[in-house]
């Protein structure tokens, strides 16, 4: 209409609304709208607004249809009640057609557009109607930008299912999955600027797309969500890109998500109807997740939240297989309060304070895994590998099954402190893992020795074979002397572990270094906890620092076997002396010399005389050949 007027819309006594432009601005050309009657009544909800007909029919196909198809051509009311949006929606659209200026913001295009659609405000009745200037908008400011366009299709929850009809949602879906393709080449362009710039152009840290309308999907609902991530992902997004997209919708959706008492649950249908909605939450989260992979670009503490929440909100078993399945592909990324899962039962029944059937399917997993990778490995071999050996710690296999074995003898000695745990539970754990995953035996210890005093009641049976997982072959000398002394431990390890100490010490002291017992791993960390990766260069100091102190300790060794070969000899002196045969042979042996001197004596000449040989030695002397 080329008029361009602000005006009100305010209540009359009657309680109508009718258009009253102040005098100081109205001009002379403009249409009087308040100095006619209203010819037109519109009933919005519980709003009334009293207009005229030409200007609205001049505009809007559908009030146009309603007057042409009243039996009354005296129509002096219309009753809009689907419109969406409402009352609000239709006074922007009775300005717009009155000619008074409508700004468009990101707040009311989504409404404009949907009204417009309902008002039929298109090209057929009038040029740049409602419906031109909203689709206009929305491509020119709102397309081109992902935070605007997400905060649009917020907008377009509330008008459902109109915006679904008008195609508006799908377009606005699509154009984010394709604004974030683009800001992902485009970051990459800038990273690659970044890696060899240009004499000319100043260097900057470049951003990624996350960090200017990643957190921007938190406004969504979670269909919407859940259609945006799945078109974003069809299309071609990196995978470390939506893993932050879902942390984020995560964080904000299950904010305060705790392990309730199922008591106290059944009792409150507020927290009955919070846990339906977390569970759903979760359990789209997981079902968005990216592929399992080793490799995958989840980090282990979302994971194990997931798995937390999961739990705590009884999601469905499919959905926490799927956790368990990730977390084992993980498991050598994880540390001790990632698998620190609590139990979802009240903590005043006699149940465990740790969820371990869980965590006994997410080893077995990894085990099972790891077995058939190296069923997989034996019929093809790749050349870049062949310099690791599998026994060795800087092989990335053993170095991993090191890692996890560190993790479970840790997560033993925590859980052993529960004394509700039963003792099938905690030896079950204890004999998940292969004999080749440990290289020291010290934390399995440690942990056996903290069940065994948090359970002193224990069958014999249960106390043999928990102590059956431990090989004392792989015990410190430090480990194997708390043993010899422990009470706790059945006489048969006790016995076990006097032998294998006993055949260390015989190997010390003949100075051999048999890898049997010493073993040819460096780290003997007796505690289990950590889990770093051992690199050739901390592998090679160990080695030495390992040395030393084996050398360190022969020596010692020899020094205390001399000690007891100079014990031995004195104490067989000893004996020697106080025997009472040895007193014997000693008065045999005097009484001998004495008849010996008396013949001497009797055979000797007179002076002057020469004796023969016969007759100087009546006996001949002979060699003896006596021990002593």
């Amino acid at each position: 209409m080329g008029v361009v007027t602000v005006g009100e819309l305010k209540p009359s006594i009657s309680g109508k609304r009718t258009f009253r432009p102040s005098s100081s601005i109205r001009h002379a050309t403009e249409w009087p709208i308040s100095d006619v009657s209203s010819d037109l009544t519109i009933e919005v909800g519980a709003s009334t607004f009293a207009l005229h007909k030409f200007p609205l029919v001049s505009r809007s196909g559908r009030i146009r249809k309603l007057l042409l198809e009243a039996k009354d051509s005296k129509l002096l009311r219309i009753s809009l009640p689907n419109l969406p949006g409402g009352a609000e929606a239709f006074e922007l659209a009775a300005k717009f057609c009155y000619g008074i200026y409508v700004e468009f913001t990101l707040s009311n295009v989504a409404l404009l557009r949907c009204t417009a659609h309902f008002l039929q405000m298109t090209e057929e009745f009038a040029e740049k109607n409602l419906e031109a200037r909203a689709e206009a908008y929305l491509r020119d400011t709102v397309l081109p930008d992902i935070s605007s366009t997400v905060y649009v299709l917020h907008c377009c929850e509330a008008l459902l299912p109109l915006s679904e009809e008008i195609n508006l949602v799908n377009k606005l879906v699509n154009a984010i999955a394709n604004n974030a393709c683009k800001e992902q080449l485009t970051s990459g362009l800038q990273k690659l600027d970044h890696t060899f710039p240009s004499k000319t152009t100043p260097t900057m840290e470049p951003e990624t797309p996350s960090d200017w309308w990643g957190k921007s999907f938190n406004v969504l609902s979670l269909e919407f969500f859940q259609r945006v991530v799945s078109v974003v992902k069809s299309k071609g997004l990196k995978q470390d890109m939506i893993s932050k997209i879902l942390m984020n919708y995560a964080h904000g959706s299950l904010q305060g998500i705790n392990v309730r008492d199922p008591q106290v649950v059944k009792g409150s249908l507020h927290d009955i109807e919070l846990q339906k909605k977390q569970r759903v939450v979760v359990e789209t989260i997981v079902g968005l997740l990216p592929t399992h992979s080793r490799k995958s670009p989840v980090p282990m503490g979302f994971l194990s939240s997931l798995l937390k929440a999961a739990i705590a909100t009884s999601s469905s078993t499919l959905c926490r297989s799927d956790l368990e399945r990730r977390l084992s592909l993980q498991l050598d990324q994880a540390i001790l309060e990632d698998i620190l899962i609590p139990t979802n039962s009240p903590q005043n029944t006699h149940n465990t304070m740790y969820d371990t059937d869980s965590i006994q399917r997410i080893f077995s997993i990894y085990v099972n895994m790891d077995e058939e990778d190296g069923e997989d490995s034996d019929n093809y071999i790749d050349e870049s590998q062949m310099v690791y050996d599998f026994d060795s710690p800087a092989s990335p296999k053993q170095s991993s099954i090191m890692k996890v074995s560190k993790l479970l003898d840790s997560y033993l000695a925590e859980v052993a402190l529960d004394s509700n745990l039963l003792p099938s539970k905690f030896i079950a754990l204890a004999e998940l893992l292969p004999d080749h995953a440990r290289i020291v035996s010290d934390g399995l210890y440690r942990s056996v020795d903290i069940f065994l005093k948090v359970h002193p009641n224990m069958k014999d049976s249960e106390r043999y074979r928990l102590c059956k997982t431990i090989d004392c072959q792989k015990l410190s000398q430090e480990a194997c002397s708390h043993a010899a002394q422990n009470e706790r431990l059945p006489v048969q390890m006790v016995v076990q572990v006097l032998y294998f100490e006993q055949m260390r010490l015989r190997n010390a002291m003949n100075g051999g270094h048999n890898q049997f017992f010493f073993g040819q791993f460096p780290h003997r960390s007796g505690s289990g906890a950590g889990s770093g990766a051992i690199s050739p260069r901390d592998n090679y100091a160990s080695v030495r620092r390992e040395n030393r102190e084996l050398k360190l300790e022969v020596a010692r060794m020899r020094m205390r076997l001399t000690d007891l070969e100079k014990d031995h000899v004195s104490m067989k002196q000893e004996l020697v002396k106080s025997h009472p045969a040895n007193k014997l042979f000693k008065s045999f042996t005097r009484k001998l010399s004495k008849l010996n001197s008396l013949f001497r004596i009797n055979s000797i000449k007179p002076i002057g005389g020469k004796a023969s040989s016969e007759t100087r030695f009546p006996f001949p002397k002979r060699r003896r050949h006596s021990v002593s």
